[in-house]
């Protein structure tokens, strides 16, 4: 069996940050990054479009110090997205960190894939986070702040029955990259974090068995990351510590050459 690391203890570095988190229900990186951020001393907004598991997260995550507060919001609704900004506002008293973690995958060939598939991944996954990005850039002109992507390893290694996800993952990393060189001007930073494989149940649910040991087995660890892990690197984006990277897209992942 595997010894899995400890997750490390805080160092502050969001002290007096306001960060946003998109899709943060539930138990994957999207609720590991709140988390982390609460630990760092953020105060922190989370949403989802799963209102239930929303308000489980938010009572797993009070018991953490740092403001946390939490709203509903689907990112493939505009105005949802822009109710999330005026959240924000309203609750923080603005943004600083915007951490975009929503994402939809799937598993189809591409000659059974239909367009309904295809749409549905890349509307989540894609339109949802440009809507998010833009939404955070026009918060953050006047103030500059910092934006994380969630992409995939996906979006550079060919994957079977991915397509779809693959050429969402795919343009979340231009996207990061052309919102960068706008938003510079601006004193905003756009990057991305591209995780081969973090395992937590909901993954489960929906993955294979087989296909979760297959590609943990590919890792020079012999396992998948823990959210959390993924959750360190968003964070440390988000951070002073990466003053100078924007448009960059890291890999988080342990996978041989």
């Amino acid at each position: 069996m595997i010894d899995l690391p400890a997750e490390p203890p805080g160092r502050g570095l969001l002290t007096g940050k306001r960060v946003v988190v998109t899709a943060a229900a539930g138990t994957g990186i999207g609720s590991a990054v709140a988390k982390r951020a609460l630990i760092e001393g953020a105060d922190v907004l989370i949403s989802d479009s799963h209102e239930r598991r929303l308000s489980e997260t938010v009572a797993q995550l009070k018991t953490e110090s740092g403001r946390l507060a939490a709203t509903r919001c689907d990112v493939t609704d505009e105005q949802d997205v822009q109710n999330l900004m005026i959240t924000a506002q309203a609750e923080l008293g603005g943004v600083d960190v915007l951490i975009n973690n929503a994402g939809l995958g799937g598993m189809a060939p591409l000659v059974e894939m239909t367009d309904e598939q295809w749409s549905s991944v890349i509307g989540v996954t894609l339109e949802g986070t440009m809507r998010c990005v833009r939404a955070g850039m026009r918060q953050m002109m006047d103030t500059g702040g910092v934006i994380v992507n969630n992409a995939s390893v996906v979006g550079w290694r060919a994957q079977h029955g991915q397509a779809h996800y693959a050429a969402a993952k795919a343009g979340v990393m231009a996207l990061t990259r052309c919102a960068a060189i706008e938003g510079a001007e601006y004193h905003i930073r756009v990057n991305a974090v591209a995780p081969s494989i973090a395992l937590h149940p909901h993954l489960e649910k929906v993955s294979s068995p087989e296909l979760l040991k297959d590609l943990a087995s590919e890792e020079a660890f012999g396992r998948a990351a823990q959210p959390w892990e993924v959750a360190n690197v968003m964070i440390f984006l988000a951070s002073d510590l990466s003053g100078y990277m924007t448009g960059e897209v890291v890999s988080v992942s342990s996978q041989h050459p």
